[in-house]
């Protein structure tokens, strides 16, 4: 399985990324060791995720997601926010 996931990172930024382990990604950011991005970005947490049964699947998710505007992510992040407290 693999996952698309965005990032808030302490500025407010959002970074998006896909991986096959979360967890381990999120610790590879906070390390400062998880990509060019957010060596320079402080992260703050995961505000998004999306599972994939391919990685091309996630990678082709990824680069729509990455080519949208910043108000397009908040409302991806909002309406899946919303659908977890349902």
């Amino acid at each position: 399985m693999y996952y698309v996931y965005i990032i808030r990172c302490d500025d407010g930024s959002l970074y998006t990324g896909i991986t096959n382990d979360v967890a381990r990604r999120f610790l590879e950011h906070t390390s400062k060791i998880g990509g060019h991005y957010t060596a320079s970005h402080k992260v703050k947490k995961i505000v998004y995720t999306e599972i994939f049964e391919t990685k091309s699947g996630a990678l082709k998710r990824e680069a729509e997601i990455k080519g949208w505007c910043r108000d397009k992510k908040l409302a991806l992040i909002k309406k899946q926010k919303r659908s977890e407290e349902s």
